[in-house]
């Protein structure tokens, strides 16, 4: 016998659907803060962002990850060179032209962590 239970609504805190929409959810409008948001206006704003969502991914504040994807370095690298605020594009940018001697270390580092899992992945 099938049951004809209705299907409940997923939803999740704005915290995480900012994470999954690469942002931060500080910089993010009130509206969004205040209340949750279901996996179907989720869906809707991956699929067709809204004005402040593409600012958002385009200029900044951006959320770590997004920052250590943006210089090619892992998270653990930001933390070593004392960066543990959210940059904007622009100071990402800024960086990347400064091209600071712990930037360079680190992207390195990443590399070589890479090959690393590259080979482990190999060998099984």
């Amino acid at each position: 016998m099938t049951s004809s239970k209705p299907k409940s609504i997923q939803t999740m805190k704005p915290e995480t659907a900012a994470k999954k929409l690469g942002v931060l959810c500080s910089a993010t409008p009130a509206e969004f803060q205040a209340g949750v948001v279901s996996r179907d206006e989720l869906n809707a704003l991956q699929s067709a962002p809204p004005a402040w969502l593409v600012d958002l991914r385009r200029n900044g504040p951006h959320p770590k990850q997004v920052v250590a994807a943006k210089l090619g370095v892992s998270i653990s690298g930001l933390a070593r060179a004392g960066i543990t605020e959210p940059l904007t594009t622009a100071e990402i940018d800024a960086l990347k032209a400064e091209n600071p001697e712990w930037l360079e270390h680190e992207r390195a580092v990443q590399a070589e962590a890479r090959k690393e899992a590259q080979r482990l992945k190999q060998q099984r």
